[in-house]
């Protein structure tokens, strides 16, 4: 019976509820509330009450159990508010309730969400209100379900702050557990947001004319027979440089307002404008401002690409000066002329006569670069002869470099026997073979 009461009362709130959101949009309704609560609970006047042997009485306030509560708030309509609360009590539940003998003092934890029907508007100073709902809790290792119903008095400050009165009759939907019982609450509660101003759509603004449908008025529009755009007073801009068309020279390209809309000048056609060009009138590349790739010594090969940018030398020899036939006749006489003890890599006596000239050539000229090279026969281990071949080219290189030579402008390799001139099948051969080859450079 107690299941249908509630239930039944509950779907009657509901259902108020969901009509009254049938209010006008302008009707106040409450904002987000959070409030704390001091609760008093009396387990034993439903008992008397319902006993018709015992004498009607109510509870003494010494005899009465407590508790604190938090809850929410929410307007759902200016009569109505959906509020959930959350209830912490002190009471011997398994001694009074379910007839278990203990001393301890125990305590249950409720959470009930309910519904506030309101006989005022919500602006009421003073607001009557009924209230139902459904809760459960947690009571000395037990759960328990029941459903809350009650009366109350709102009492409202400016919307902010409100003051609750209320006491509630809690119908137990599991008796094993719980008992039925009432409870008193006295509690506040703090608005935590700010009420929404009413909004008030503006007037609609006075008819204009615009002759053009730019979207600038004709009393604004300097050219209001043409379409334009507002940041020009409503006049065109085909290039969209900013320069209205009457004051572009050049209206159909983009330029700029020192150039009376037209792009900045670039007199040579290399790309590069001729206020960011270094040489305005002679064709370059950006990364010298416009100016061409330096030719420091002036041979025709720009310095990018000259191996030898301060001396001149035609571009077939990559901007070098020309290596005369006598420096290299020179060169490969001297080339000739190293000998080296049978099987090792020791330069004989007789080879430096002709070295000592190749030094002196190296230090009239500090642009020229050896490549020496040694080379054997087949006659033997490949390997051997590989290590012999560079041992004696650098053999030659420490020698040049002893004379004062700089280590910079020597290379030295040995290729063995895997480059002969000759036929290795001869003694003849194999002398031609074995060989040591400078080649001369400037660069």
């Amino acid at each position: 019976m107690k299941l249908k009461f509630g239930l039944f009362f509950i779907g009657m709130m509901m259902a108020a509820a969901l009509f009254a959101q049938t209010d006008k949009p302008e009707t106040v309704k409450k904002g987000n509330l959070v409030g704390f609560h001091f609760n008093a609970l009396d387990f034993q006047t439903p008992q008397v009450w319902r006993n018709t042997s015992s004498t009607r009485k109510t509870t003494k306030i010494k005899d009465l159990d407590w508790g604190l509560g938090i809850s929410y708030w929410k307007g759902l309509a200016s009569h109505f508010d959906f509020t959930l609360r959350l209830n912490g009590n002190i009471h011997n539940y398994s001694s009074e309730d379910r007839g278990i003998a203990t001393t301890k003092t125990e305590f249950g934890l409720e959470l009930e969400p309910s519904i506030i029907a309101k006989a005022l508007p919500e602006k009421a100073f003073f607001n009557p209100f009924l209230s139902v709902g459904i809760g459960g809790g947690y009571y000395t290792g037990k759960f328990a379900a029941y459903v809350p119903t009650g009366v109350g008095v709102q009492v409202n400050f400016n919307n902010f702050t409100y003051l609750f009165v209320q006491a509630q009759y809690h119908w137990t939907l599991t008796e094993k557990y719980l008992k039925d019982h009432l409870i008193y609450s006295v509690g506040v509660a703090q608005n935590i947001g700010k009420e929404k101003p009413v909004v008030v759509p503006p007037p609609p603004p006075p008819p204009v004319l615009d002759r053009d449908h730019d979207g600038v008025n004709d009393v604004d529009d300097k050219c209001p027979d043409v379409a334009g755009v507002p940041a020009l007073q409503g006049c065109p801009d085909k290039d969209g440089d900013g320069i209205a068309d009457d004051d572009d020279s050049c209206p159909d390209v983009a330029g700029v307002a020192k150039y009376k809309g037209c792009p900045v000048p670039d007199s040579d056609g290399d790309g590069i404008n001729d206020e960011e060009d270094k040489c305005p009138n002679e064709k370059g590349v950006a990364r010298y401002q416009g100016c061409p790739v330096p030719d420091t010594d002036g041979d025709g090969v720009n310095d990018e690409e000259d191996k030898c940018p301060s001396r001149p030398g035609p571009a077939s020899n990559q901007g070098c000066p020309e290596i005369s036939k006598e420096v290299i006749q020179k060169i490969n006489y001297a080339a000739k002329n190293v000998l080296f003890a049978s099987g090792s890599y020791k330069l004989l006596p007789k080879s430096f006569k002709s070295l000592d000239e190749v030094v002196n050539l190296m230090k009239e000229d500090d642009l020229l670069r050896l490549q020496i090279d040694g080379h054997t026969d087949s006659q033997g281990n490949k390997d051997k002869n590989l290590a012999l071949s560079e041992n004696r080219a650098k053999a030659v290189k420490d020698y040049l470099i002893s004379k004062g030579v700089a280590e910079t402008r020597i290379n030295s390799a040995g290729y063995g026997d895997t480059k002969p001139i000759a036929d290795n099948k001869t003694a003849a051969g194999r002398t031609q073979n074995r060989r040591v080859e400078i080649t001369v450079s400037n660069f």
